[in-house]
């Protein structure tokens, strides 16, 4: 950008990536946070300027003389002790949105009346809609004419409870498809905010204000490993069910075994009395439900920061939890088969024993050459055998 005598292009150039290109500015006009006018000094020449380079001088003169939007242009008598008076641009002022789309040309004022066609339908049924609006301008302006009638037509239909024991996808609307409301969750939840005083968020969002029920999530591998067990389970082999059932649920079996990785999981052989639950990896939130109190637990995981990490999250919340292969042994009797641990577990776990806590920090400085000893490179018999000494001891302590 020139030092001084700024030309019509630059100031377009300067208004166009700072309003218009740049999302936030621009949100901020449109809701009078960034107030207009828009005021950009020209940066007239002084008398040693403008001398310095005459053929530019009058080019920044006559630039401004046929600018087309002539009442934007404020300009300043000034005296130049070679040239006499000269009336010199001095600023160019935007007073308004709509002079802005003006400025700016075609594309502009063409977006700013797609925007006032999609709000319409919205601000007629609510004028305290319009913050929310452009707040999700980007949305609005990528939604079809008939999506903006599909959310006139919904949010009358939405009331606090009417989602009661359902999932958002069983509401009971005319007209409107529930995918469709989860598609446009954020900007549904916030109008519905507007319309009923806030109690959306108040209430910790829409499916609370509704209350639904949460959409099931963090899968979790459950497996029966013996036959009266898995006859109790229906007669089903394997199932996988979401964190918030796990917690909910007694599982049949007085023996359960928390394995890390699936692989690992899916690799168990028969074992009396017990149910594997595998492939959570980092999320053992579930181990919080209280009928695992009552349960014989062990834990298997890659022996590595972050799966001693798990260990002590594990441990945390179900505190009768016994690791199983997660020690300095097998560390030493498989050394050969250790990679590098890509990120380490930053912080030393607060629930480990005295043992498992020199364990971490020895993988965490590599003082076996590597970090982590993956639970797949066990061989089958090593984990056969140390899996059966920790479900006999529970069945002897019984």
């Amino acid at each position: 950008m020139s030092e001084w005598g700024l030309l019509p292009s630059e100031v377009y150039n300067l208004i166009r990536k700072r309003e218009w290109d740049n999302h936030r500015n621009l949100q901020k006009r449109l809701t009078d946070e960034r107030t207009f006018p828009i005021s950009i000094p020209l940066k007239p020449p002084t008398d040693q300027q403008a001398l310095s380079d005459i053929t530019r001088f009058q080019n920044f003169i006559s630039g401004w003389q046929e600018f087309i939007f002539s009442d934007f242009v404020e300009w300043d008598s000034r005296n130049y002790r070679s040239l006499k008076q000269q009336n010199i641009p001095k600023r160019l002022v935007i007073p308004s949105m709509q002079s802005l789309f003006d400025y700016l040309g075609k594309d502009a004022v063409v977006r700013g009346h797609l925007w006032e066609q999609r709000m319409e339908p919205l601000l007629n049924m609510n004028k305290d809609l319009y913050s929310v609006l452009i707040k999700h301008l980007l949305t609005i302006e990528a939604m079809s004419q008939k999506e903006i009638d599909l959310i006139v037509k919904l949010l009358p239909q939405i009331f606090k409870g009417m989602g009661e024991g359902q999932y958002l996808r069983a509401l009971p609307l005319i007209g409107v498809d529930t995918k469709f409301v989860e598609t446009f969750n954020p900007l549904i939840s916030d109008l519905l905010d507007v319309m009923h005083q806030g109690n959306i968020v108040q209430a910790g969002g829409l499916l609370a204000w509704l209350r639904c029920l949460e959409n099931p999530s963090g899968w979790i591998t459950v497996r029966p490993l013996c036959p009266i067990v898995q006859a109790k389970m229906g007669g089903f082999s394997i199932l996988q069910l979401p964190v918030s059932e796990l917690r909910r649920m007694t599982l049949p079996a007085d023996n359960i075994l928390v394995v890390e990785n699936v692989q690992s999981g899916l690799g168990l052989t028969s074992l009396k009395n017990t149910i594997a639950v595998f492939g959570g990896g980092r999320n053992v939130s579930w181990m919080n439900a209280d009928w695992l109190n009552e349960k014989n637990i062990g834990y298997w995981g890659d022996i590595d920061t972050w799966g001693l990490a798990i260990l002590s999250d594990a441990r945390a919340l179900a505190h009768n939890t016994t690791p199983i292969m997660m020690d300095k042994n097998t560390v030493l009797q498989f050394k050969d088969r250790m990679v590098d641990e890509p990120e380490k577990h930053v912080g030393l776990p607060s629930n480990l024993d005295e043992t498992e806590e020199t364990l971490f920090n020895d993988l965490k400085n590599n003082v076996f050459g590597a970090g982590r000893l993956e639970q797949e490179r066990l061989p089958a018999d090593y984990s056969h055998k140390y899996i059966g000494i920790w479900l006999n001891k529970k069945i002897e302590e019984q």
